[in-house]
């Protein structure tokens, strides 16, 4: 498990984590989303101990990760999949770490096969792809078979398999009871994979709840209704109560509907007579709860075409 309480971090007069607090359990994977610049890497670096907090506490297992000796036996982690020597084989640098924290050679190899690196084990890593790189990385943070484990933007430079693989590895960890801490920009990989997620914007916390909850949040849940007669539904379903927006391209009779049911609107149509040619439920988005919720926590802002 990791408790982060009242975690605080500042470079002078910028804040870079404020007073953040949240839970990772164990058995699920639980996601870190915010905007860049949001403070999750620096989060990750405190809870490793390589950065340590202006104010506040992060604890694995209950302590400092510092305190625990032989530190990938406890958390395995990924934070940049560049920072290894490339000098060094893959065999060499995962020996290297092996000896240091006590590790049987043996599982050198386990962990390299694991990955889909048994046949580049004895290559110079400077030579490897960012995608090989980041299982590299994944090798590293498994070798010590730790129950904590920590990724910052795994996916990378992985093909659409090695992201597949990915996603069901963090599933299979989380089942065998561990703690998956996973944090990623990409909201398709959390909608696949994470159980529970903590947002944050600028440092300070904006959710800690469930991906479905979150999800829920936007107001872009509903239905989608497809008819040539969209100014005549649009009358009707907005006198139940409804609201009714254009859906599509001009010219285009999609109409999109919440605050009805797709039940409630397929009979007000048939009371009414009007044919509908679709009528399709639509879920909430991730990334459109995820874009609304942080809006105002956006520090690098693309400009507006002029």
């Amino acid at each position: 498990m990791i408790e982060v309480n009242e975690l605080t971090k500042r470079y002078g007069a910028k804040t870079a984590v404020d007073h953040l607090s949240f839970t990772v359990r164990p058995g699920q994977v639980t996601g870190f989303l915010g905007p860049n610049g949001a403070g999750k890497t620096t989060t990750l670096r405190m809870i490793l101990g390589l950065d340590a907090p202006t104010a506040g506490t992060a604890t694995v297992s209950g302590v400092p990760f510092r305190s625990h000796a032989r530190g990938l036996r406890h958390v395995g982690a990924l934070l940049d999949a560049n920072q290894v020597h490339g000098g060094r084989t893959a065999t060499a640098h995962l020996s290297a770490l092996a000896h240091s924290n006590g590790i049987s050679p043996r599982r050198v190899k386990e962990v390299l096969h694991e990955v889909g690196l048994a046949d580049a084990a004895n290559r110079r890593i400077g030579g490897f792809s960012l995608g090989m790189k980041q299982r590299l990385g994944i090798a590293t943070a498994l070798l010590g078979d730790p129950p904590v484990l920590m990724f910052d933007e795994p996916v990378n430079g992985m093909d659409p398999e090695g992201v597949l693989w990915m996603r069901r590895l963090f599933r299979r960890l989380a089942a065998e009871g561990r703690t998956v801490f996973l944090s990623s920009h990409l909201m398709s990989e959390m909608e696949n994979t994470a159980d529970q997620l903590v947002v944050i914007g600028r440092g300070r916390l904006i959710a800690a709840e469930s991906a479905g909850a979150f999800a829920a949040r936007g107001t872009r849940a509903g239905i989608v209704v497809s008819t040539p007669q969209a100014a005549e539904l649009a009358v009707v379903l907005t006198a139940a109560g409804a609201v009714v927006e254009p859906e599509g391209s001009p010219g285009v009779e999609k109409l999109a509907v919440t605050g009805l049911s797709a039940d409630r609107t397929g009979a007000l149509a048939f009371e009414h007579r009007i044919r509908l040619n679709e009528l399709t439920a639509r879920t909430a988005s991730l990334e459109e709860a995820f874009m609304q919720l942080t809006a105002d926590s956006i520090e690098y802002l693309a400009g507006q075409p002029r």
